[in-house]
């Protein structure tokens, strides 16, 4: 009789496509595995996946964070978000509402 663990890992595998579940970001399937590979595979979007996994930050925070444009900060974050490893939220800002980024992923399974 399997576990529950081995059951949810069978039905994640069986499926192409990225899944978050606990902090851990399961990822099956070639054009999957390439959106996240890539995501990981630029030493910023990196630092700012390990900056946002302990601090929830807008995206003016992060330009500061990697000392360039909030433009290219934004296309940064929507990288990262494509593939799964972070999300965002708006919330009441002085000025309208500001776009939050926060990840809890803490790991990340890759199933070839």
């Amino acid at each position: 009789m399997e576990t529950k663990k081995a059951e949810e890992e069978n039905e994640i595998v069986g499926k192409p496509g990225i899944i978050e579940k606990d902090g851990t970001l399961y990822v099956s399937g070639d054009d999957y595995i390439v959106r996240v590979a890539s995501a990981l595979a630029n030493s910023t979007r990196l630092y700012i996946l390990k900056y946002i996994r302990e601090h929830e930050s807008d995206v003016g925070e992060i330009a500061e964070l990697i000392k360039q444009s909030k433009a290219n900060a934004s296309a940064q974050i929507k990288k990262l978000e494509e593939a799964g490893l972070l999300r965002t939220t708006y919330k009441p800002g002085q000025r309208g509402v500001k776009k939050i980024t926060l990840s809890n992923i803490r790991k990340i399974v890759i199933y070839i």
